[in-house]
Formats: C-alpha cells, sequence, structure tokens
C-alpha cells in the first residue's frame, strides 16, 4: 500500500491534481504492482516563500510547477520496477499534461508490514 505525499507549489487548480493523482495510480498499478483500489495521495501546496528547489540539481532544470512525489511502500520493489515507475510517471505527465520531465521529482521509502495500521487500531498482518 502505497502512501503518497505530492508537493507542489500554488500553480496545480483541483482539475489538475485529480488528473495527477489518476496518472500516478496508472503508473502505481501498471509498473509497481499496486491493486487499483490501493489509491491514497496526498497533495500539499506551498507558497512560494515556503519551498525552496534549486532549480538543476541533477535536473535538466525545474520551474515552479516541480513537483516532489514521496512514496511510502509496504513491500520492496525491484530496481527494474522503480525505473519504470520513473520512466512511465515523467512520461505521462509531460505527455498528458504538458508537465516537464525534468519537474518530477520522485522519493521512495519502503516499510514492513507491522508499520502499518489500516483503520481502527489493528496491526496490518498480510
Amino acid at each position: 500500500m502505497p502512501f503518497v505525499r505530492i508537493m507542489t507549489g500554488t500553480s496545480y487548480n483541483e482539475m489538475q491534481k485529480r488528473d495527477i493523482s489518476a496518472l500516478l495510480q496508472r503508473a502505481l498499478n501498471e509498473t509497481f504492482a499496486v491493486p487499483a483500489q490501493d489509491r491514497f495521495h496526498f497533495f500539499e501546496s506551498f507558497a512560494p516563500g515556503d519551498r525552496y528547489i534549486d532549480p538543476d540539481y541533477l535536473s535538466a532544470g525545474r520551474t515552479e510547477k516541480a513537483l516532489l512525489f514521496n512514496i511510502v511502500a509496504g513491500k520492496p520493489r525491484s530496481e527494474t520496477q522503480k525505473a519504470a515507475f520513473y520512466r512511465q510517471l515523467a512520461s505521462e505527465l509531460s505527455q498528458q499534461m504538458g508537465i516537464a520531465e525534468a519537474d518530477v521529482m520522485v522519493v521512495i521509502q519502503f516499510t514492513a508490514a507491522e508499520d502499518w495500521s489500516f483503520s481502527g487500531g489493528v496491526l496490518y498482518q498480510p
């Protein structure tokens, strides 16, 4: 179950956020072995003075439309799965929404099953 924080500036409206979430979910389903109903995406929008991002660090050049996807997932994925996910997400955001691939940054963290409680204070046991 990936839990995804999508951090943005203030340039995205509600409809664009919905589209970003849909493209993210499709990439997770198709490359990251995530079930269709397993969708937990939370947007955080930061005002211009609340985020400072180097435009060129390991990038072809980020803009004010830069997105950071922070993904916390349960089971580890292979390097091949992660690479395919990164490619598909950046490509589809670019093709479908005109978001520059340089504006897409992803950080993935993995946790153990016992680090999750999905509801009711119950420890998750797969």
